[in-house]
């Protein structure tokens, strides 16, 4: 029986049209990009349990119905296969819902923002005094993917970016600086805004709620998080779940440049 699996597979790659490997091709990308989107998450270890679960019951089923020549089971393979569609849409409910967020609330065209060097020089500024008084705080900026929902949850404000406002907001006692602040088209857009954590089981453990919560809001958009840490004063920036620690002042200033306003030269 093996032999024969294995001389079909062959009859089929030899009988491949160019079409059939365009098709091949493209399934292959699909699944490289879903298994990219779900990477550090549960849904990674679900997407292969899933998939060593499918490809094992067609191998056994495909083997037991050619040599048992059971029909019933060849009838009610395709059943199977629809119900196990159903589950991976519980199952993945947290990664689609992220998905359809992304997909949704990203606009088609980003508007420039204005005075942008004046806001990261005045988070910089602020960084670097929260940081040296071990303040925990955790900004987020907006790019294409708009946050006036997350915003809208939160205290409103529209004002100007500013040392002084951000180091009030995030200091010991203040109403609002439990949870982060957006900052949208150069302006401080809202205050205590709730970010969602991530679900991620390869994160450091030592991470708190700030990190998480930075993490989880990169991951279902493509702001721009920095964030402080309370314990250590370390200042971390996070793009696209990705974390970069322990940043000096110019080291901040440069991260932030590159990837909201003009870049800056390496010193």
């Amino acid at each position: 029986m093996t032999k024969d699996l294995f001389k079909a597979l062959h009859d089929v790659a030899v009988r491949a049209e160019p079409i059939d490997l365009i098709e091949l091709f493209l399934i292959g990308v699909v699944v490289y990009a879903v298994m990219r989107f779900l990477r550090g998450t549960r849904g990674a270890r679900l997407l292969r349990g899933l998939v060593l679960l499918l490809v094992g019951s067609t191998l056994l089923l495909y083997w037991m119905a050619n040599v048992f020549d059971l029909v019933r089971i060849q009838v009610l393979y395709p059943i199977f296969i629809a119900a196990l569609f159903l589950v991976a849409l519980v199952a993945f409910q947290p990664e689609l819902r992220r998905a359809l967020i992304r997909l949704g609330a990203a606009t088609w065209f980003v508007e420039s923002s204005q005075g942008m060097d004046r806001v990261i020089d005045a988070t910089v500024e602020s960084a670097t005094y929260l940081s040296k008084n071990k303040i925990g705080a955790i900004i987020a900026f907006e790019r294409a993917t708009e946050l006036g929902a997350l915003a809208a949850a939160g205290v409103p404000l529209d004002a100007q970016v500013s040392k002084q406002l951000l180091n009030t907001i995030f200091w010991p006692g203040s109403a609002l600086h439990d949870m982060g602040v957006i900052v949208a088209q150069g302006r401080l857009a809202a205050a205590a805004v709730q970010f969602p954590l991530t679900d991620s089981t390869e994160i450091n453990p030592s991470f708190g709620s700030r990190h998480r919560a930075a993490i989880g809001l990169s991951q279902e958009s493509d702001a721009v998080v920095m964030v402080i840490s309370e314990e250590t004063g370390t200042i971390s920036v996070v793009i696209d779940g990705n974390m970069l620690q322990g940043l000096t002042p110019e080291r901040l200033r440069h991260a932030l440049r590159s990837e909201l306003g003009r870049p800056v030269a390496e010193k």
